[in-house]
């Protein structure tokens, strides 16, 4: 263990990179206030932005409460140009996953507008193809001058926005084409201080490893925070925590799995986990064993329906189900439950999140899903509050509160309501859901009904999502969701 005792659970070097101080803290809900909140601290940029990402989307727009007061465009591709030229002093370098740029074949205008950013004379714009082949670039964080700093799981694309209510046939949710799509839930946490630097430190970093340059360091002194935005932390510890697949000279990094497989060992009464996957083995595993244990926390996952995109589904789906069975043989005191988000319609809530909050003193938001990719292949960062600091004793509160406010989200409840419902049920998060009304919005089990054969063998073989980057090409015959038995084989 560390020698600081105040370190002891956030280790640098083993289960995180850095621990730094965010002097101002706070957990954004859904893209249509992340949208709004990054555009507005870009409005307040001085000498650099850095913008990394495995998407961006041009033709999107980021508040769709603004038309022009403010004299800066509302939709990204239009705003960065704005920015540009009315920022003299001011550049921008846009980093983006290489693969993911075929994406830009089939977006029209954002083909031209991505390479008028890329011919600007302030507008740096970069692929970034520093990954072994199978691998992505999958963080999404944004640094302003080395003062203010996003990381988390919202692209900035097309897809993303909506509002915490998700509301059925909301006009305001369309792809640039003009096409529906339905609800989405998502989030991403913004810093300041030391910890914003520190992300700038890794940005430049990962420019650097995609581009062979190093993007200067701003000079101090600069305040991006939107006044309007108040901070949910102050003063608070905050540790990075990363995963990036061996690549040339650079080794290895899976500090995100530790950290995970931490957090599930140490936690006491409760998980309360938001992912998009839920398919690695390792994490699975630790679940398993504190599920097994007498008295075992309560461990709530959430996530989506179903994966988006066929490949996707077969792959992430059925080992999710399949991983989900094999801890439910284990559960003797029905401590874990796998529900998916509803609209008040029935529709399903597309999550993207990636969240762990465990006891109301770990709050964990990032890139990084529960599946082998985030683990070992992609390029991820995490950010992790830890209660148990001596300068975070006092997030306690401030950590239980986004944890009733995305649960009443998900529920449809008022947030008093929803603290009211665990109170009857002294705190249990699966009897507050499972004793809501059916029909209208809510949180519904996940159907583990098992998956056919073809399916079984897809999702046990882990043909889509290796555990390692050379796995794509690893025999058959080593691949295995249950080959280290700690995993009961589902019936």
């Amino acid at each position: 263990m560390n020698g600081n005792g105040d370190l002891e659970f956030l280790q640098p070097g083993r289960n995180c990179w850095r621990v730094e101080t965010a002097a101002r803290a706070r957990v954004v809900v859904d893209a249509c206030e992340y949208f709004r909140v990054v555009r507005r601290a870009m409005l307040r940029a001085r000498e650099q932005i850095l913008l990394i990402g495995w998407d961006f989307d041009t033709r999107i727009t980021l508040d769709h409460d603004v038309d022009g007061e403010d004299g800066a465009p509302a939709r990204l591709g239009p705003f960065v140009l704005w920015l540009s030229e009315h920022r003299p002093d001011l550049r921008i370098y846009i980093l983006k996953w290489d693969l993911g740029a075929l994406k830009l074949l089939g977006r029209g205008r954002s083909m031209l507008m991505a390479a008028r950013w890329a011919a600007h004379e302030r507008i740096t714009f970069k692929l970034d193809g520093a990954h072994p082949p199978g691998c992505s670039h999958h963080q999404k964080i944004v640094v302003i001058d080395d003062a203010f700093a996003v990381c988390g799981g919202i692209d900035m694309t097309a897809d993303r926005w909506d509002t915490p209510e998700h509301l059925d046939g909301d006009p305001r949710r369309r792809r640039p084409g003009g096409q529906p799509y339905g609800p989405w839930h998502d989030l991403t946490m913004v810093v300041d201080g030391a910890c914003a630097k520190a992300l700038g430190e890794l940005g430049r970093d990962r420019w650097e490893c995609a581009s062979g340059d190093r993007p200067p360091r701003p000079a101090p002194g600069a305040d991006p925070w939107p006044p309007e935005l108040a901070p949910m932390f102050a003063q608070a510890e905050l540790g990075i925590a990363r995963t990036r697949a061996a690549y040339a000279e650079r080794p290895k990094v899976a500090e995100i799995e530790t950290l995970f497989v931490d957090q599930i060992a140490t936690a006491e009464r409760l998980i309360y986990i938001e992912t998009q996957y839920f398919t690695s083995r390792r994490i699975a595993e630790a679940i398993a064993a504190r599920i097994a244990e007498p008295d075992p926390p309560e461990i709530v996952i959430v996530g989506p329906l179903q994966a988006d995109g066929w490949l996707e589904q077969v792959a992430m789906d059925h080992a999710r189900v399949r991983l989900a069975r094999s801890i439910v043989a284990r559960d003797h005191g029905r401590r874990f439950r796998i529900y998916t988000p509803h609209t008040a319609a029935g529709d399903p809530i597309y999550v993207h999140a990636k969240l762990l909050i465990a006891d109301d003193r770990i709050l964990r938001v990032g890139s990084a899903n529960m599946n082998n990719r985030s683990m070992a292949l992609d390029s991820e960062c995490d950010l992790v509050l830890d209660a148990r600091l001596a300068a975070n004793a006092a997030h306690r509160p401030a950590i239980r509160a986004l944890r009733h406010r995305l649960l009443a989200e998900h529920l449809g409840l008022p947030v008093a309501a929803l603290a009211a419902e665990l109170d009857r049920h002294q705190g249990s998060m699966i009897a507050a859901i499972d004793a809501q009304p059916a029909g209208g919005p809510g949180l519904r089990p996940l159907d583990l009904t098992p998956p056919g054969e073809v399916e079984t063998f897809i999702a046990d073989n882990e043909l889509l999502d290796p555990e390692h980057p050379d796995g794509f090409l690893e025999p058959i015959a080593r691949r295995s969701l249950f080959r280290r038995r700690r995993l009961l084989q589902p019936r």
